[in-house]
């Protein structure tokens, strides 16, 4: 048992804070209805065949792309998430393991695409999503990442609707601690030895889209670098 967190009026296992993210059904989270078919249209662009689901949650886009015809591994943190996902047939297989834990936990490779779908903002390192990615990726596979969108224009109307303390929520238990511009994020998959391609803008009007998600190619000259960061260098606990 890990050592509880103090302070609060109920303890709190160190545990909850990153792996419990309040799964109660199968119901697909609001990105979904913006991001889906996008992703799905980008893996048969790509011209995938095994496709990584990093961050499945309870599933929903692991089944949507299981139903298109993909064969599709789906792994989250989460242990609710991953139990509400493995309910019914669906031809995915789900297990729990997180970008934190050692890819080689999840026995594949090769993967056409690693997709993680709305993960890499509720991250405290980012940078695991490109490396674990990298692990198990096919040499130059693709990763295929969405993330809420942050631009010029979005962020000044937050700010002239002083909504920046209802966009944070900083009163959520867990929710969204890193935010991206397609700078910043083309930046980071690009120092972890991925060239994006392009990105697509999902949800809303121009410039104020609910999100983007960013196609990106494992880049040729980082084949042979060392693909894990193990738990304990990255800093970070095990449940």
């Amino acid at each position: 048992m890990l050592e509880p967190l103090r302070g609060t009026d109920d303890a709190i296992e160190k545990s909850q804070v990153t792996v419990n993210y309040h799964w109660e059904n199968a119901e697909p989270p609001p990105s979904y209805r913006y991001n889906a078919q996008r992703i799905l249209h980008i893996c048969k662009e790509l011209g995938a065949r095994r496709v990584l689901d990093l961050g499945c949650g309870n599933g929903p886009l692991a089944r949507a792309l299981s139903q298109a015809g993909f064969q599709v591994t789906a792994c989250d943190v989460d242990r609710r998430g991953i139990e509400i996902a493995s309910q019914g047939a669906s031809g995915v297989r789900f297990l729990q393991l997180g970008v934190y834990d050692d890819p080689a936990e999840l026995n594949e490779s090769d993967f056409d695409v690693v997709v993680c779908a709305e993960v890499i903002e509720h991250l405290y390192i980012p940078r695991q999503v490109p490396r674990f990615a990298r692990a198990v990726l096919k040499p130059e596979g693709h990763l295929v990442v969405s993330t809420p969108y942050h631009g010029y224009l979005k962020n000044l109307a937050i700010s002239i609707l002083n909504k920046w303390e209802f966009h944070h929520n900083s009163l959520e238990e867990g929710g969204h601690i890193k935010f991206f511009s397609p700078k910043i994020l083309a930046q980071l998959l690009k120092e972890e030895q991925f060239e994006v391609g392009r990105f697509h803008f999902v949800g809303r009007v121009h410039f104020f889209w609910n999100g983007m998600i960013a196609v990106a190619r494992q880049s040729a000259h980082g084949l042979d670098l060392a693909a894990r960061v193990s738990p304990a260098q990255a800093g970070v606990q095990q449940r």
